[in-house]
């Protein structure tokens, strides 16, 4: 089942608000972290990070996800999705990514980290409330 995200959501998902994703633990327990949040053209959640964090490990070892954000200029205007990720990219397109992200957040381009290999992930919602 495929949940559709509407203007309303890819508006909060585009600003400047702070998600919180959360992963699957190899024990089943929740793993939460703030990020950066977005949205692509096909409504997927886009989620970046660094290849190798616990977040990461453990995507790819269940791609069952969580993102909540909340507006913040009105925390009570919040978005809630849950899903899946179905597709890990890297390369050219996830350093772009979070270079957009960093101008957007902090409003100065990115600053490489040597070794460090970005990922960007989309998640297809399956799940979306809203407040």
């Amino acid at each position: 089942m495929t949940a559709r995200l509407t203007e309303a959501d890819l508006e909060l998902l585009r600003g400047r608000s702070f998600g919180h994703f959360v992963t699957l633990n190899p024990d089943g327990s929740p793993h939460a972290t703030p990020v950066w949040i977005d949205a692509d053209g096909d409504g997927h959640v886009l989620v970046n990070t660094a290849v190798g964090r616990v977040k990461d490990r453990n995507v790819r070892r269940d791609p069952r996800v969580g993102v909540s954000v909340a507006a913040h200029d009105d925390p009570y205007r919040w978005l809630s999705v849950t899903g899946a990720v179905v597709e890990l990219v890297t390369g050219d397109e996830a350093e772009a990514h979070i270079d957009a992200l960093s101008r957007r957040y902090e409003g100065a381009a990115w600053t490489y980290r040597p070794g460090e290999v970005r990922v960007m992930y989309k998640i297809a919602p399956e799940r979306v409330r809203r407040g």
